[in-house]
């Protein structure tokens, strides 16, 4: 453990950092998976829905710096090819 304050306020910090992080990394994952699963059933108007929904959810997470931005255009790219072949 950090003795210096300054160490232990960049403790605090990280950690919180770090929860946040994690928690839109998640809200990533979920949004991919929802929409993976609407096309896996082939309904276009829910897919199309959720491709939205997701490079949303990407779009916000680069901007905060969570993701570099080429991940999320690539991302966003990959899930609208997956669209583009039940549309």
């Amino acid at each position: 453990m950090p003795i210096i304050k300054s160490a232990k306020k960049r403790v605090r910090i990280t950690e919180k950092r770090t929860a946040y992080n994690r928690e839109w990394k998640e809200k990533i994952k979920q949004a991919i998976k929802e929409f993976e699963k609407v096309v896996e059933e082939g309904n276009v108007e829910e897919a199309e829905a959720k491709l939205r929904e997701a490079s949303k959810i990407l779009d916000k997470s680069a901007g905060k710096g969570i993701i570099h931005k080429n991940k999320a255009a690539r991302k966003k790219s990959q899930l609208t090819r997956q669209f583009n072949k039940i549309a």
